[in-house]
């Protein structure tokens, strides 16, 4: 049985306002407790579409980290009729910060090696793995076991977007203390801009299925200046955190689970959720089983 759309229309508004680059953003209460409302952006490459699907991906793509058991923002789906009179179809992501506690990203981290020169946005990954050893905030097995977690899963479900600003910590002001936020920042899997025209040919041709499991796309994290292919890089086994977070995170994947995600979820067409259950079954068989098969083999 499929959810209901809530509609956010109407709500109370706090004043509290968010940054990023990927469409309007405003402060709700839901329910007795604060949400960020993400409306969708207008798609820069499909410019056919009147808007991305980018708000049913974060939608489905924090439900799929969480039902791996890696903590997440949680995120509803509904409506919200603009002053306009438009209606658009938006996610409202809980605010996982409270009074005295508030989200650092990752790339702010990287700005405390006082000693270095890189960039705080910079997604290198030697920088980054860098880092990991060299803050002292807090235990380098955690930092890099979520990175690596995250890079997994992202790798299932197709995220081309997850950079040194969309994940990070809960900084104590009291305390000086920091911990793991959730995962937040799902909008740019499972393919956003694809229409259902796009579906319907993707889905009629072997050669653009394969195109995009093994070619795109690329995650944002780069290697010798290049976007990483996430299935070249899986596959070739030569980080062993990597290896050692698809061997963690590979048995917790339920396909079946997720179908059910998948179908329960409103404001979906029957093409849509198709092609998501098919994109995802091929890209856990064809990256993350295949990788774990040669590790077996050599192991």
């Amino acid at each position: 049985m499929g959810l209901d759309m809530i509609d956010f229309t109407g709500l109370p508004k706090k004043n509290k306002s968010y940054g990023g680059a990927n469409g309007s953003k405003i402060s709700v209460v839901y329910e007795g407790e604060q949400y960020m409302l993400k409306f969708p952006p207008h798609p820069p490459k499909n410019q056919g579409m009147s808007y991305s699907n980018s708000c049913i991906s974060e939608y489905l793509g924090c439900r799929i980290f969480e039902s791996v058991g890696i903590p997440v923002q949680r995120t509803l789906l509904g409506t919200y009729t603009t002053e306009k009179g438009g209606e658009k179809v938006v996610v409202a992501c809980k605010d996982f910060t409270s009074a005295g506690v508030v989200l650092q990203d990752f790339a702010s981290m990287k700005n405390q090696i006082i000693d270095s020169e890189r960039n705080g946005y910079g997604t290198e990954l030697t920088d980054i793995i860098s880092v990991f050893t060299e803050q002292t905030a807090m235990e380098p097995e955690k930092l890099s076991g979520r990175f690596w977690d995250m890079f997994i899963v992202d790798a299932l479900i197709g995220n081309w977007d997850r950079h040194n600003g969309n994940w990070g910590f809960l900084y104590d002001v009291q305390a000086d203390s920091l911990a793991m936020a959730p995962v937040f920042d799902c909008g740019s899997s499972l393919f956003p801009q694809a229409d259902e025209e796009m579906i319907e040919n993707i889905l009629a041709d072997k050669r653009e299925i394969h195109h995009r499991v093994f070619n795109i796309p690329l995650s944002a994290i780069q290697k010798n200046g290049r976007k990483i292919n996430y299935y070249q890089f899986i596959s070739s086994l030569e980080s062993e955190d990597c290896s050692r977070a698809l061997r963690r995170i590979l048995p917790r994947i339920d396909l079946k689970e997720i179908d059910r995600i998948i179908d329960a979820a409103p404001a979906i067409s029957d093409l849509q959720k198709a092609f998501y259950k098919m994109m995802l079954t091929v890209r856990k068989q064809r990256i993350l089983d295949y990788s774990m098969g040669l590790m077996h083999k050599i192991f």
